[in-house]
């Protein structure tokens, strides 16, 4: 659902029965809290049946309650400041805090790649191999991984460049000359960047290639990208988990590698004498760096 769950429940209250009403004012109040209920527990913590509640869900529009559970989650991910995020989490989390980080990790590994779409990701590869010039960016939590994606793209490919998204102004400068034999990718999750947004506002005007690398359909960055490559993200306290993005973007990097294999051969094969003959990685003898 495109509109805002939060302003679709204020807008539909009017019309609830008295129970479903109940339900929407607990709704508006507490969604960080309803993301993690089952159907059953909001309504016991409303005070309706369970039946009422998925009752609601279909009035909403939902095919059922979990489709508005995913929608709650999403609300939170996007909407809670980072105070509430820590709230809201370690209220979830028990004390084996490591085994329950790593096997949400692996879990959102598996998620994305059950959901990712091959034909996509093909389509992503081969507009990254055709591009002229390739712009990379990302901004706070996202940055780390426009620059993993730079750091190898840029050994592997001509003209490759990381946009700095310090200001709107200096990002627009950088965009200037974006056109139509190029590819902006960018890459977001929540809370979404407006940065990042903007630029793909403005790449899209220019006749640019555009991926977007991101949560979910409903993220902004989705209505204006060419391709659109989906990896799940997870609050967790106070950060997002970015491991299955890391991995989407390691596959990327690979597939790239193998399509331009014998120019990247070429490169490398120059880089490791330069790397050998400026001593720029330290040996190991005995266990003992050099």
């Amino acid at each position: 659902m495109k509109q805002d769950l939060l302003e679709l429940l204020q807008e539909k209250i009017p019309s609830f029965s008295k129970g479903q009403r109940k339900i929407a004012c607990y709704l508006l109040e507490h969604y960080d809290k309803a993301a993690f209920y089952t159907a059953f527990r909001l309504g016991k913590e409303v005070g309706v049946s369970e039946s009422t509640v998925v009752r609601f869900a279909a009035e909403l529009g939902f095919a059922g309650y979990p489709q508005l559970q995913s929608a709650l989650y999403e609300q939170m991910q996007t909407h809670l400041t980072t105070v509430q995020r820590m709230q809201v989490a370690e209220g979830q989390l028990g004390e084996s805090v490591l085994f329950q980080i790593l096997q949400l990790d692996i879990d959102k590994i598996r998620s994305t790649l059950s959901e990712l779409s091959e034909e996509d990701f093909t389509k992503a590869v081969d507009r990254i191999v055709a591009a002229r010039k390739i712009y990379i960016m990302g901004t706070r939590s996202a940055a780390p991984l426009a620059s993993f994606l730079y750091y190898y793209f840029n050994l592997m490919l001509e003209q490759v460049h990381l946009v700095d998204t310090t200001s709107s102004s200096e990002m627009f400068e950088q965009l200037l000359r974006i056109n139509q034999d190029d590819l902006l990718i960018g890459i977001s999750f929540p809370r979404y960047s407006k940065h990042t947004v903007q630029a793909f506002r403005y790449a899209k005007q220019s006749g640019a290639g555009i991926i977007g690398i991101t949560d979910s359909e409903k993220s902004p960055l989705a209505g204006d990208a060419e391709v659109l490559l989906l990896a799940k993200s997870e609050m967790v306290s106070f950060l997002d988990s970015l491991v299955a993005p890391m991995s989407l973007l390691n596959a990327l990097i690979v597939s790239v590698g193998i399509r331009k294999r014998v120019e990247i051969l070429d490169t490398f094969c120059r880089l490791e004498q330069i790397w050998e003959e400026y001593g720029i990685y330290a040996s190991v003898e005995g266990g003992n760096a050099k």
